[in-house]
């Protein structure tokens, strides 16, 4: 559903009102969040609910419009004095099934060198 390999995920830290489309979205995207909507990174967007959540980004000849609506849960959306917040393509699924990035953390990675 998503671009290739190496797009970023940006979130719009706090309120967002979700009447706004493909125009109003990619107008924040450039001028509040000062970032380029034409790059093909995601831009997530969330309302004051946390039931719906919309994913504006920039493929090739037009801009897609991606939204998931729950009907009796809430995300976790997070909380930050940022207003954006970077995440991996992995984390974005994961904030869509449910999980709060904030307790939601991988093994460590372990980096081994060969000792002459």
């Amino acid at each position: 559903m998503f671009p290739e390999a190496g797009v970023r995920v940006y979130l719009a830290t706090g309120v967002t009102d979700m009447r706004k489309s493909i125009s109003g979205l990619s107008i924040l995207v450039g001028n509040h969040l000062a970032m380029d909507p034409f790059s093909g990174h995601l831009f997530a967007f969330c309302n004051h609910r946390r039931s719906m959540i919309k994913i504006l980004y920039w493929d090739r000849n037009g801009f897609c419009l991606w939204q998931k609506r729950l009907e009796k849960e809430r995300f976790p959306w997070p909380e930050t004095t940022a207003e954006v917040k970077e995440i991996q393509v992995r984390q974005l699924r994961w904030l869509l099934d449910g999980l709060d990035l904030n307790r939601t953390k991988g093994h460590r990675g372990l980096n081994y060198s060969i000792i002459y």
